[in-house]
């Protein structure tokens, strides 16, 4: 396990495990957090034996309570010579991640929590996790984790968190989509390695292209993206996992998938 002040790495099989390591302050976005998961991010991506990535808080009260204020600015006080922060340059790279991204959301979950929780693919809660965007409370809006939030949440149920400011608890959160599953605490790691379970035994290559090919379509029109993905199928077809999980079927085996 690899480990650094803020964000400890850890391979548990086929998953690289990221924790965010600040419990006594709720797990808070300093500048360390997001360059710890951006590192880590690159090191599960270089590593051809991890299939999936699970991101977390350190203990059981917050998955991320958001910036870190503490000093008066916080993390998104931004140096503005700079074209971009570095908070929207992580939400650029997990973007861009062919891995399965899973949020092992074990309590609070507000503001640049929600951004973290919103980036990843799937989610899975403790029941008694709290989820809210607060920026209004303190004379902001949640701007940034908007890009990963819009595309997940109805205009309305977006825009009561936003405007209100109020929290919700997991079950709600579950019936508006952000998220998946729920847990109790006491089961949650439980129920996180039953969702790797059912990722890990699949194709990486096929889960690979497919995270490309959901993000390419995603602002095509039907034309485009019809004519986008009966190519992409026919490049699927003719990789060595494709060839693999065939034979297994035809053989009624479980494939051993080379990841290429």
């Amino acid at each position: 396990m690899l480990q650094t002040s803020e964000i400890l790495y850890d391979r548990r099989g086929h998953a690289a495990w990221l924790t965010i390591n600040r419990a006594e302050r709720r797990n808070a976005i300093n500048a360390g957090v997001i360059g710890g998961i951006a590192d880590g991010l690159r090191q599960a991506v270089a590593d051809p034996e991890v299939r999936a990535v699970v991101l977390t808080g350190a203990g059981e009260k917050a998955f991320c309570a958001g910036a870190d204020l503490s000093g008066g600015t916080g993390t998104f006080g931004r140096d503005f010579s700079q074209p971009s922060s570095p908070f929207a340059d992580l939400l650029r790279q997990v973007h861009g991640l062919n891995l399965p991204l899973i949020a092992r959301v074990n309590g609070v979950c507000m503001a640049g929590g929600m951004g973290l929780m919103g980036m990843c693919d799937l989610v899975v809660a403790a029941e008694h996790a709290v989820f809210g965007l607060p920026e209004v409370k303190i004379g902001v809006f949640p701007m940034q984790v908007l890009s990963v939030l819009q595309p997940l949440l109805h205009p309305r149920d977006l825009y009561d968190l936003c405007i209100t400011g109020e929290p919700i608890d997991a079950a709600r959160a579950r019936e508006i989509g952000l998220v998946n599953y729920t847990a109790p605490v006491a089961a949650l790691d439980e129920k996180v390695e039953w969702l790797l379970g059912r990722i890990v035994d699949k194709s990486p290559t096929a889960i690979r292209r497919g995270k490309y090919a959901l993000r390419t379509i995603a602002n095509m029109g039907f034309e485009q993206a019809i004519a986008f993905t009966e190519g992409q199928i026919g490049l699927a077809a003719m990789t060595e996992d494709a060839r693999e999980g065939v034979s297994a079927f035809n053989e009624k085996r479980k494939p051993v998938w080379p990841g290429r």
